[in-house]
């Protein structure tokens, strides 16, 4: 199932329905760390096989988290992927969520 916008952010916790899957996550998380990157620059650096990753791209572009622009170098195609304003501010929600979450195990734990 996809997330749609109002169905990404699942609830009190804050955690984020669009990032459960490891291929979105590994995707968002890389382009937190960078403005723009290419699609065999990502396939290489998060071991996302490129069918998996054209998928989880796709969806999370559909959400608006993600863009993909499409180009050529010389004459070879080239497919690069940013995070888009919201794409940001919703994985930073997300990882401070696990964050809470992380620490409210810690402080259960502790008692």
């Amino acid at each position: 199932m996809t997330a749609t916008p109002e169905r990404a952010e699942a609830g009190r916790s804050g955690l984020n329905e669009a990032f459960t899957t490891m291929p979105k996550l590994k995707l968002v998380a890389f382009l937190a760390g960078c403005s723009e990157a290419e699609f065999g620059a990502v396939v290489d650096h998060c071991e996302i096989n490129a069918s998996t990753l054209s998928k989880a791209a796709t969806a999370l572009e559909e959400i608006g988290y993600v863009h993909i622009r499409k180009g050529h170098v010389g004459r070879r195609p080239r497919t690069w992927f940013s995070l888009t304003a919201k794409g940001r501010t919703a994985f930073d929600k997300h990882l401070l969520a696990l964050t809470q979450l992380t620490e409210q195990g810690r402080t259960h734990e502790a008692h």
